[in-house]
């Protein structure tokens, strides 16, 4: 049961954001949105404002927009009947809200739950359990003064220092409840950067807004980078295409829920990135596609002809959903998911 209430509350909400970009920049550059529906299926409830209706459906997972007849072009609030510009940043505006999403998740993490490393300070805010600080005498909050008679200012100067003596004889000065005290500790060779490492991590500060927001977005830029990497070694065959569909995904969404809100908060912005960049593939049906023609469009000064373009998004669609068949299968046998 949890596994089912976390995935229809992630998946919800970030096809809900998705959905709600093209929504709501159509509504701002005046292209008609006939429909606004959260969930597929059956109307539940459902009330008309303006031209819109609102509609909450049966099955959660999902929404739509549907947009004035893009067929009908002679009527002022037709998709087609606006300048292109208005059409592509009205498409861009679903994939960018699942980046916003992203950047949410991730500012709210360092806000209310891990808190924003003070680099300004030398005040250790954890120590590992097998560490060597805590077998030097370390504690939480104690205050770094010096290393080897050499006075530290910041959390970085600390780093350096104990990086640059791996395995060897290091005298940290610390001041606890305004006593100073010295000890002796000799970091830890580690093999994977080649660095010096006694077990200490710095200090974390909760509730700082504007770091807060800074390291979410720097953590999502850092992920749009190596997703788009990733996907590049996918379709050059340099990497493997590990494909995890839904039925993975709602295990994994289950997995996270059991480890604690930190975990799924991560798990969510994850997502959410994934569903941006994948709707931005210039595959058919694709919001990716979508620009493209629309790009087409603005250079040669004319559309692709509309029906061509609606066979393509038609076929493109087909292959998709056989391919969510595929992978869903899949990882129903990988899984060994009950029927």
């Amino acid at each position: 049961m949890l596994t089912l209430i976390a995935a229809v509350i992630i998946f919800g909400l970030l096809i809900f954001c998705h959905e709600f970009g093209h929504f709501i920049v159509a509504k701002k550059t005046g292209i008609g949105v006939i429909e606004f529906a959260v969930g597929f299926g059956p109307k539940i409830f459902s009330f008309k404002r303006g031209e819109t209706v609102y509609s909450l459906r049966a099955f959660p997972l999902g929404g739509f927009n549907r947009m004035a007849d893009d067929m009908e072009e002679e009527s002022p609030a037709s998709f087609n009947a606006h300048p292109v510009w208005k059409r592509f940043i009205t498409i861009a505006a679903g994939p960018l809200m699942n980046f916003l999403l992203t950047v949410l998740f991730f500012s709210l993490l360092y806000y209310a739950f891990l808190g924003v490393p003070d680099l300004d300070s030398t005040v250790i805010g954890e120590l590992l359990p097998d560490g060597r600080a805590v077998e030097a005498g370390l504690q939480k909050n104690d205050r770094i003064i010096a290393i080897n008679g050499e006075q530290v200012s910041d959390w970085q100067e600390v780093v350096n220092i104990i990086h640059s003596h791996p395995e060897e004889e290091i005298t940290i000065a610390y001041e606890r409840d305004g006593v100073v005290f010295e000890t002796d500790v000799i970091p830890k060779y580690d093999e994977q950067t080649g660095a010096g490492m006694i077990g200490i991590q710095v200090d974390t500060r909760k509730y700082s807004f504007f770091a807060s927001l800074r390291l979410g977005i720097n953590n999502t830029v850092w992920l749009i980078r190596f997703m788009v990497a990733s996907i590049a070694r996918m379709i050059t065959g340099r990497a493997p295409a590990d494909v995890v569909g839904p039925v993975g995904i709602i295990r994994i969404v289950g997995e996270a829920a059991r480890m604690g809100t930190v975990n799924l908060i991560n798990l969510a912005a994850i997502i959410s990135l994934n569903f941006g960049i994948i709707n931005l593939l210039p595959f058919p049906a694709l919001d990716g596609s979508r620009l493209i023609f629309l790009a087409i469009e603005g250079l040669r000064g004319r559309p692709i002809n509309r029906q061509v373009e609606s066979l393509i998004h038609l076929v493109g669609f087909a292959f998709l959903m056989i391919l969510m068949i595929v992978i869903a299968y899949r990882d129903i046998i990988n899984f060994s998911v009950p029927f």
